[in-house]
């Protein structure tokens, strides 16, 4: 892989509303010298890639052009967002069937040419997905993340700040795992600047009260739910996550995200990929992490992985 900084190549695969964010914000932050993007609407892919090249007068040089499978072979990350998109009233495991189909025609065309690369995967349902691909890539599956549930610990985390008038960033709580209906809050280690929501009170005086934070939790489960009633589809803020998740292992970060990734054991989870806690950095999933919590979270992790596993093992 190249050194860390500029110097690394990203390629995306779908150019769609989440991926045309992501190298929305992949072009400001000046992570790569090098964006390639790749879509089955070819036309699509040039006219992105015109609009963003538009912009480079006012950002740092930045290669970005459109491009085939051929030009992933000396990408340092691939970030795949390709694949139907979740309709009104439709859930991300609904979406399950069609997106199968495309990864086993994108998937092989990465390994073809390419066998060092980190694979992100966002596509929807994305731990099944994440599973998938790992189980195509075969060896080396910790090259294989998927973006998980750090969009759901991201909203989590506003609204938390929201509720008890401080900065997002200062408030340390995660949602774990499938990226959708069976997620949890791992409410026994939620806190803000280290004092748990037992016992914070906000600056505007908000105390704790585990109905409210209860009704913030299902406010933050369904919030995909509710964007894509409103304009369709949800895409900046999961364009940031993704940004997120590529500036932690082209600079070899080691930071800690809610990302899926295939489970060796974990609680009791084997042969499925879903979110916990992992230090991402340049090999990908560094490790994932083993937390302190109840045997409440511990059982509702459990039945999470058990929905999914017996939806993969629906795939066709």
């Amino acid at each position: 892989m190249s050194e860390m900084g500029r110097s690394g190549k990203v390629a995306l695969i779908g150019t769609g509303m989440v991926g045309a964010s992501f190298a929305y914000a992949l072009m400001q932050r000046s992570l790569t010298s090098e964006l390639v993007l790749i879509d089955l609407d070819k036309a699509r892919a040039e006219g992105e890639a015109m609009d963003l090249n538009h912009g480079l007068p006012f950002v740092r040089p930045l290669r970005i052009y459109p491009g085939d499978y051929a030009d992933i072979k000396d990408a340092d990350i691939v970030v795949i967002t390709a694949g139907a998109s979740q309709r009104p009233g439709e859930t991300r495991l609904d979406l399950l069937q069609r997106n199968v189909a495309v990864f086993r025609q994108i998937v092989p065309n990465i390994a073809a040419v390419n066998q060092h690369a980190i694979i992100l995967v966002a596509t929807n349902p994305v731990d099944i997905l994440t599973y998938i691909t790992a189980q195509i890539i075969g060896a080396e599956q910790r090259r294989v993340i998927g973006s998980g549930t750090i969009l759901d610990t991201a909203r989590f985390r506003y609204l938390l700040g929201e509720r008890y008038g401080v900065d997002p960033r200062s408030v340390h709580a995660y949602i774990v795992g499938e990226h959708g209906d069976s997620e949890l809050a791992l409410w026994s280690l939620a806190n803000i600047a280290g004092v748990r929501l037992y016992d914070f009170v906000g600056a505007n005086g908000q105390q704790y009260d585990q109905a409210a934070l209860d009704a913030l939790f299902e406010q933050t489960r369904t919030a995909a739910y509710e964007i894509i009633k409103r304009k369709r589809a949800t895409y900046y803020a999961i364009g940031l996550g993704l940004l997120t998740i590529v500036e932690a292992v082209l600079r070899d970060q080691h930071t800690v995200l809610t990302i899926s990734s295939p489970m060796y054991g974990q609680y009791g989870v084997h042969d499925i990929s879903i979110s916990l806690p992992t230090i991402v950095g340049r090999r990908g999933v560094e490790e994932v992490l083993t937390l302190p919590l109840s045997n409440e979270e511990i059982a509702a992790f459990q039945a999470s992985a058990a929905l999914l596993r017996e939806q993969a093992d629906h795939v066709s």
